[in-house]
């Protein structure tokens, strides 16, 4: 658990505006830093199980959190990466192409699909 002061001073780095204490930019900060010093307990206390699981459903939220900023605002997300020296996963990446790629093909299709069934249509006529 994250003292106040220091919980505080990570929101006010990482807000989007005055105001913003729940941004997925804030969220992820938060949850580095708690993901940093839960590893850093875990060195020292290998057989707490508990906080091992702890930290796996902090790693898994952080990820989630990653996803949707990275869907939303593929800008900040690397900003951020940057700033808290995140990691990106090849994976998460690749994943990101293969979206773009599949929203671009079926783009494509649709507009195919409506030039078909104007010809169709002209046919019956």
């Amino acid at each position: 658990m994250l003292e106040k002061k220091l919980k505080e001073k990570i929101i006010k780095k990482f807000q989007t505006h005055a105001s913003d204490t729940g941004s997925p930019q804030v969220q992820i900060a938060i949850l580095t830093e708690e993901i940093k010093l839960l590893t850093k307990h875990l060195q020292e206390h290998r057989k707490d199980h508990s906080s091992r699981r702890g930290l796996l459903k902090k790693v898994s939220e952080r990820r989630r959190l990653l996803k949707y900023l990275q869907k939303e605002d593929e800008k900040s997300f690397k900003d951020l990466a940057d700033k808290l020296k995140i990691k990106i996963a090849k994976k998460m990446e690749d994943d990101k192409a293969r979206e773009d790629k599949l929203a671009k093909i079926g783009s494509d299709e649709i507009e195919a699909g409506l030039e078909g069934e104007e010809v169709e249509e002209n046919k019956e006529i």
